[in-house]
């Protein structure tokens, strides 16, 4: 075994015994830096928060000392189930990032890291930053704490297939203590972007390229770290995007507007932005808005993951007219403003992909995001599969987004199809 600046590299065989064992987890070293006997960060679990459920390795204390952003605290190897098949070897890490609602604070974040089998390549494997979409608010949901969705195990093993590392940050109050606040994009921007770095600068084999990969609340989260990364982490050499079901949120303005009467899953982000909403107000109370079904999934949000509080809203036949007493509009319009880009004119080509059938993110609200950012200047490379659906167009844009990613790779010239007047 090689030891890097803090990181465990376990060789195939090594990887491979820990598999094989029983459930506890082997645990790569702590990154060697000076003790101390304070604590630097208050990291006690709040129930209102989701928090707790989770093992040690979130919560125990940080030592003090000067945390900088993309600093790697401690870091063990994945659990076998939550790693992938096509990882040589899979990592949970515990890094420093900035509280991207209060805007200085540090905040620690968990994440994972996933390295392709086989030898480097000169330079190491090219990076891919992967932002997952709606998972829920509770710690216990954090990607990094759970196996992957058959889904998105599927897509991110064709990317380690392809050769490319990918780091996967849970974002800001997933895992670690604290709120996760839904659909806020400088929280989950902060949080990728500081990933990347925690990566980097552990000598870990990987390249400095970096390609941005997100779906859904991920694909905002994608989009919304090209859109600050010049601002926040002018170093790091972003080449390209990849976004597939893209919210839109202007400071006015929502995505869709949707059957108030109509039972669906979606129901679910209402639940989760009304939390946004109360971290960044402390006078918001959810029992002022919430009818008592509304408030049961209110509370069901604390502790379970979104899967578990679709099947309530589905089980339960409740509408949004049945959960909402009163109407949220008028509060959460004012936070509209935490769920948009900080700008449209990105850094790097975008590939976008649309599902003609998505009904979480409706195709108009991705078109007119795709229209904005390109007259912003950005340059898109947009495309539609008429018969997908929001899951569906993941792995079913990976046809044209893989060639994306390795002409970003390789530094080059990708060119837009913004729509012409």
């Amino acid at each position: 075994m090689v030891r890097i600046k803090g990181w465990l590299l376990a060789g195939a065989a090594s990887f491979a015994l820990a598999a094989c064992g029983p459930t506890e987890t082997a645990e790569a070293p702590a990154p060697e830096t000076p003790a101390a006997p304070a604590v630097a960060l208050d990291l006690t679990p709040d129930p209102a928060d989701g928090d707790g459920g989770v093992s040690a390795f979130y919560s125990d204390p940080v030592p003090a000392g000067d945390l900088k952003p993309g600093q790697l605290i401690r870091s063990e190897i994945l659990e076998p189930e939550k790693a992938l098949a096509e990882a040589g070897q899979a990592f949970r890490m515990m890094y420093v990032s900035t509280d991207g609602l209060e805007g200085t604070k540090p905040v620690l974040v968990s994440g994972a890291v996933f390295l392709p089998k086989g030898e480097p390549p000169a330079g190491g494997w090219p990076l891919m930053a992967w932002a997952h979409g709606t998972v829920g608010v509770a710690d216990v949901c954090a990607p990094s704490n759970n196996p992957r969705s058959e889904r998105d195990t599927k897509y991110l093993n064709h990317w380690l297939s392809q050769g490319y590392a990918v780091v996967a940050s849970d974002y800001q109050g997933l895992g670690a203590p604290g709120g996760h606040p839904y659909l806020a994009t400088k929280p989950e921007a902060y949080s990728v972007l500081d990933s990347i770095r925690a990566v980097q600068s552990g000598d870990m084999p990987v390249s400095d390229a970096v390609v941005l990969v997100g779906q859904s609340q991920g694909g905002g989260a994608a989009f919304a770290t090209a859109a600050v990364a010049d601002a926040y982490a002018p170093e790091l050499d972003i080449r390209g995007t990849v976004a597939t079901g893209t919210p839109y949120f202007t400071a006015t303005t929502a995505p869709a507007t949707r059957d108030p009467d109509a039972v669906s899953p979606v129901l679910g982000y209402t639940i989760y932005i009304l939390d946004l909403v109360r971290q960044a107000d402390p006078a918001f109370d959810p029992a002022d808005y919430l009818s008592p079904e509304g408030m049961k999934l209110w509370e069901l949000s604390r502790t379970a993951c979104y899967g578990q509080v679709a099947r309530a809203i589905v089980d339960g036949g409740i509408s949004q007219n049945k959960a909402i007493a009163v109407d949220t509009t008028p509060i959460a319009s004012k936070y509209y403003g935490l769920m948009s880009y900080d700008t449209l004119k990105v850094k790097g080509p975008v590939f976008m992909g649309t599902g003609g059938q998505d009904r979480d993110v409706p195709p108009e609200g991705q078109q007119r995001l795709v229209n904005d950012a390109c007259a912003a200047g950005s340059v898109i490379q947009h495309h539609i599969y008429p018969d997908l659906d929001h899951s569906g167009a993941v792995n079913g844009s990976l046809a044209d987004s893989t060639p994306f990613v390795a002409k970003a790779f390789a530094g080059e010239a990708i060119t837009g199809n913004c729509p012409t007047k």
